[in-house]
């Protein structure tokens, strides 16, 4: 039995709360999942997990082993990028992950630079939504959007990102700009799933979250494609405020509805917070945080 392979399955299955779940994640068969945390019970001689109709809970014992598996794990990590020579100079691959407009408009320009400056130092960017998951994927550092549930990671706030409603100035001309909320109803609007809706918007009004149902006449699957018909003309959308700074500086798009926008939400860099950084790591932390804040600061 590879220990270190079981104790990631283990850890896997409790983080996705169920063994079909860690399965999808890890990419390995249902009845593998299966065999190897029975594996690493009967070498045990402990039940890690109590399994029932309800799902999965975690034995005493297995809480105990979950937390050794968290200390030993990052222990060899840290231990193999010592050997890789990462904690005596910059050099090495770092991977990073952004979302999929912030990734292509603000991190890989400063990527681009960063790796001008550290020529021994390679990246991997993944540009995409879904929220990563950053020591079982091997990811150094994501940039993340929103309020961060307490983990054991750590982040650097890099700006906030506004949740804002646009269209382009002719619609506006043809439509009216509207005034207060309820005036959407009377408004053809773009929705998506990533951050909307598809049949109410939510605005803080006199101090309470107000549902405002809206009339969505088209309904796409990403930011880009919403906004590329906000530029067509068809309506009025919801995206995140970066995600149409060129086009607002162009005067190609207009906001409307700003006194009525959510609290802005904050950006930031996210690691692990392990005992010693890489120095890859480190050295981008340093060169990219400013720049990014600078980005984001005339983003907004």
């Amino acid at each position: 039995m590879d220990r270190l392979e079981a104790m990631g399955v283990f850890m896997s299955v409790v983080e996705h709360g169920s063994l079909s779940a860690a399965g999808r994640k890890l990419d390995m068969p249902l009845a593998t999942v299966s065999r190897k945390l029975s594996d690493l019970e009967a070498h045990l001689k402990a039940r890690l997990l109590n399994r029932s109709t309800r799902g999965l809970t975690l034995t005493d014992s297995g809480r105990d082993y979950l937390a050794a598996c968290k200390r030993i794990l990052e222990d060899v990590t840290e231990a193999e990028r010592a050997a890789a020579g990462e904690f005596s100079e910059p050099r090495g691959e770092l991977v990073i992950t952004a979302p999929l407009v912030m990734g292509r408009m603000h991190v890989l320009p400063v990527v681009v630079e960063f790796m001008a400056a550290f020529p021994e130092i390679n990246v991997r960017l993944i540009q995409g939504d879904r929220i990563a998951h950053l020591m079982e994927e091997q990811i150094d550092l994501a940039v993340r959007v929103g309020e961060l549930p307490d983990s054991r990671l750590t982040a650097a706030r890099i700006g906030t990102i506004r949740r804002v409603v646009c269209a382009s100035p002719a619609y506006f001309s043809t439509h009216g700009l509207p005034g207060v909320p309820r005036d959407l109803a009377e408004h053809r609007c773009i929705t998506f799933d990533a951050i909307n809706s598809t049949v109410a918007w939510t605005f803080p009004v006199d101090g309470a979250e107000v549902a405002v149902p809206v009339r969505s006449v088209l309904v796409v699957n990403t930011a880009e494609a919403a906004i590329d018909a906000t530029l067509a003309g068809v309506g009025v959308t919801r995206v995140l405020s970066y995600q149409i700074e060129e086009w607002t500086r162009s005067g190609q798009l207009q906001t409307a509805l700003r006194e009525f926008e959510p609290p802005a939400m904050p950006a930031s860099l996210v690691y692990s917070g392990q005992r010693r950084l890489p120095l890859k790591l480190r050295a981008f932390l340093d060169y990219a945080t400013p720049r990014l804040r600078e980005r984001l600061a005339t983003a907004d």
